[in-house]
C-alpha cells in the first residue's frame, strides 16, 4: 500500500469515530499510531470522558471484534484467559475461551485487579498468544489492549507493576473537553442517561481486514535515518542519567518509540521519520516507563515536567 493511501485510510477511520465521539482527536491519533505499530494503549482519565465509547467506535471503524473486561478485585486469571472444563458426555476437557480471545480488548479499570490477574495479560500483549494448562493458543495479529484507569479513586486499586506498564506503547492522559466540545456533547448525548453504542451512532467499517494488514506492512517500510535513531537513543539514555529519575527508560522503550514514529510518519503521508514525530510521541511513550526520584518528588516535580525538560534539552538533528 502506498503511504498516501495510509493517510487517506486513517482519515476515513477518524471520520467514522467522530460520528460518536466529540473531540479526543489526540487520543484517536495515538490509538491509530498504536494500531499501525502493533502497540497497546493505557488511557488515564476521570470517569465520564467517553473512554469506553471511544474504544467501541474505534473497533467498529476498523471492523475488528470488540471485547470488554471489567476488572474487579476478585477477578481471577481464568476469568480473563478461559479454562478447561470437563465434558462428562465425551469424557474430555474442553476449552471455554475467556474474553481475551478478541481483537480489541478494553481492560476497564485495569488497576482494580490484583497483580496476579494483571499478569495474565503479559504473554498476550507481548506475543499475541496465551497459554492455558500447557497448551498455547494464538490470538489475532492485530490484538490490541486498550486499558483504562481512574486517577482520582485510589481506594481498592493496585498500581500496575513495571513489567505490565512496559507492555503499553503509550500512556495517554485524557483531559476534560473544551467548552465548545462540552456544549456539543450535552446537545448530542443529553437526551438520555444511558450510553449509546457505536451502532446507534451509525459508525461503519472504514477499512477491510486486507487493507489494514497492507497498511501495517507498509508502515514497517518507513525510513528512519541514522541521525533520527541516534536522537531517539539520546532521549532514552538521558532518562537514565538525570538525577530527577530513579529509573530511566529501557532499550525496549527506544525500539517502541522508533516503531511508533514510523507509524506517525505514515499517518502524515510520509515515508520517512522527522524529529517532530519523535518529539510528539516521546512523552506518551515514556511517562509510564520511568520513575521519579524521591528528591524530585519532594521538590514537587512531576514525571511529565521532567520528561519535557529532557526532550527539549536533547539536540534534535537538522
Amino acid at each position: 500500500m502506498e503511504i498516501d493511501a495510509i493517510k487517506d485510510l486513517a482519515g476515513r477511520i477518524r471520520e467514522q469515530v467522530a460520528k460518536g465521539i466529540i473531540g479526543q482527536s489526540e487520543t484517536v491519533d495515538l490509538m491509530l499510531t498504536a494500531l499501525f505499530s502493533a502497540g497497546h494503549v493505557l488511557l488515564e482519565g476521570p470517569p465520564g470522558t467517553a473512554k469506553t465509547l471511544l474504544t467501541q467506535c474505534f473497533s467498529a471503524a476498523i471492523k475488528l471484534d470488540f471485547g470488554r473486561i471489567q476488572f474487579t478485585p476478585d477477578l481471577m486469571p481464568g476469568d480473563v484467559l478461559g479454562t478447561n472444563l470437563f465434558n462428562f458426555s465425551t469424557n474430555e476437557f474442553t476449552l471455554t475461551k475467556g474474553p481475551i480471545f478478541t481483537d480489541i480488548l478494553l481492560a476497564d479499570e485495569i488497576n482494580r485487579t490484583p497483580p496476579k490477574t494483571q499478569a495474565a495479560l503479559l504473554e498476550a500483549m507481548q506475543e499475541r498468544k496465551v497459554t492455558i494448562d500447557g497448551d498455547t493458543y494464538p490470538l489475532n495479529p492485530r490484538f490490541t489492549v486498550i486499558a483504562t484507569q481512574n486517577p482520582i479513586e485510589q481506594q481498592g486499586t493496585y498500581p500496575l507493576p513495571e513489567a505490565q506498564l512496559d507492555r503499553f506503547l503509550f500512556k495517554h492522559v485524557l483531559a476534560y473537553p473544551t467548552h465548545e466540545e462540552e456544549l456539543a456533547i450535552v446537545s448530542g448525548h443529553g437526551n438520555r442517561t444511558g450510553m449509546k453504542t457505536a451502532n446507534a451512532f451509525g459508525v461503519e467499517a472504514a477499512v477491510t481486514a486486507e487493507e489494514l494488514q497492507d497498511a501495517v506492512d507498509s508502515v514497517s517500510q518507513v525510513r528512519v535515518q541514522d541521525d533520527i535513531v541516534a536522537y531517539i537513543v539520546d532521549i532514552i539514555r538521558a532518562t537514565r542519567e538525570t538525577p530527577a529519575l530513579s529509573v530511566g527508560a529501557s532499550p525496549r522503550a527506544a525500539a517502541a518509540l522508533a516503531a511508533a514514529s514510523r507509524a506517525r510518519a505514515a499517518l502524515d503521508g510520509r515515508d520517512y521519520v522527522v524529529p517532530d514525530d519523535v518529539k510528539y510521541l516521546a512523552l506518551p511513550a515514556l511517562r509510564h516507563r520511568v520513575i521519579l526520584s524521591p528528591a524530585a518528588e519532594i521538590e514537587g516535580r512531576t514525571t511529565d515536567e521532567t520528561l519535557i525538560d529532557i526532550i527539549e534539552q536533547t539536540a534534535a538533528p537538522r
